[in-house]
């Protein structure tokens, strides 16, 4: 939700997309992630000073926070790229990716429940997300990567906290609003080696009116980010 024309296919990064993703994806973990670790600065402090105190759990976080971070930045590319429907329909396979490391790490072969209850799944995505028209698939190979990249990056960021006991010692909101902010650490080198520079971003955000701050803070920032990715992992941590 930034930086310029406006398409109105709500529901994805194509919102306010002016020159490049590269602002909006560093600007988004930056300012959702330091909402968010402010909020736990006031209300679990001694929780996030336990967690930083631990070197795995750091090590563990900064690999959380970084597939956070390429999530959003492969699926804003892949809906950039294609459309909302297919990134959308291509990330659902991050549970097959899931499935298959769960059947690797305890040597065995999925049920035949886990078989269908994913089948389905991945039907109901395709459905929801062309409306039942499957010629809204758009996903040439260099397209295909990108979406597959977005389904890796997501299993990765719902695997790494509980492989390595993060939601079960720390609780998810901790995690998740730790590694949002960790996140944007490797969005801001990302978006300077394209060229850009911080008084690029200022600028941008400097231009803002009261109805595009509400947007980006309101809709991208606490919607699209906090809530999203906050209230998703809850979901997988219990």
């Amino acid at each position: 939700l930034l930086h310029g024309d406006v398409d109105l296919t709500f529901g994805s990064s194509r919102l306010l997309i002016w020159r490049s993703l590269l602002p909006l994806i560093a600007e988004r973990p930056l300012l959702g992630g330091g909402i968010f670790f402010a909020f736990l600065l006031l209300t679990r402090r001694r929780v996030v000073k336990t967690m930083f105190s631990r070197r795995r759990t750091v090590g563990a976080l900064f690999a959380f926070g970084f597939a956070l971070y390429a999530n959003q930045l492969c699926y804003a590319q892949t809906v950039q790229i294609t459309n909302a429907g297919t990134a959308t329909v291509l990330q659902m396979l991050a549970s097959a990716f899931v499935m298959l490391y769960a059947c690797v790490t305890l040597r065995r072969a999925p049920r035949i429940r886990e078989a269908i209850g994913l089948l389905l799944a991945l039907l109901a995505a395709l459905f929801i997300a062309t409306q039942g028209d499957i010629r809204t698939l758009d996903v040439p190979a260099d397209r295909l990567v990108w979406g597959l990249l977005t389904a890796l990056s997501t299993a990765v960021y719902i695997i790494v906290p509980k492989r390595c006991g993060l939601f079960e010692r720390y609780g998810s909101m901790p995690v998740v609003g730790t590694g949002m902010l960790l996140g944007a650490l490797f969005a801001l080198p990302v978006y300077l080696l394209q060229g850009n520079t911080l008084a690029d971003a200022v600028t941008v955000l400097a231009v803002f009116g009261g109805f595009e701050w509400l947007v980006f803070l309101g809709g991208l920032v606490v919607v699209g980010t906090i809530c999203g990715y906050g209230l998703y992992l809850h979901g997988v941590a219990i």
